[in-house]
């Protein structure tokens, strides 16, 4: 992922300071599952040590892994956007040190204060589409006759 969808880039110093007073460290053990597609997205993380993957459940097989994400990198933006569930699952790949949000604290800061909110939505907006184009190439990777090879 690029630097600048990093919350430190992404975020003004004073609004970097506002999240992280709603934020609370927390850990996981490598093979722990953050979340599960399709279900209730009501929180949030940023990596603050190890690797996390994004997976897509396939019946029948193993998830398949569309992005890895490490130091300062959001995982999960599905709070952000109905209908408020999980499009992916994630799982530590090491053990994860990170900071934790709660969605409705994170939701009720944003509404009390719009230019917050409209730096938040910035960034997260920055995130998705990173991750489309992240996933995209993924794909062509996968399943395009020559590869991605250039974006022609």
């Amino acid at each position: 992922m690029t630097s600048t969808t990093t919350m430190s880039a992404a975020l003004e110093p004073v609004y970097r300071e506002r999240l992280m007073r709603l934020a609370h460290e927390v850990s996981f053990e490598a093979g722990s599952r953050l979340f599960e597609e399709g279900r209730r997205a009501d929180r949030f993380w940023i990596v603050r040590t190890g690797t996390i993957a994004l997976d897509l459940h396939i019946p029948g097989r193993r998830p398949a892994v569309i992005e890895t994400l490490g130091y300062g990198e959001l995982v999960g933006w599905s709070w952000h956007f109905p209908p408020y569930v999980w499009h992916l699952g994630a799982e530590a790949l090491s053990p994860v040190r990170a900071w934790e949000f709660d969605a409705g604290a994170v939701w009720a800061t944003c509404t009390a204060d719009p230019e917050f909110g409209r730096a938040i939505a910035v960034w997260v907006g920055r995130v998705v589409a990173q991750r489309l184009h992240a996933s995209r190439v993924r794909l062509l990777d996968l399943y395009a006759p020559y590869g991605s090879g250039g974006l022609t």
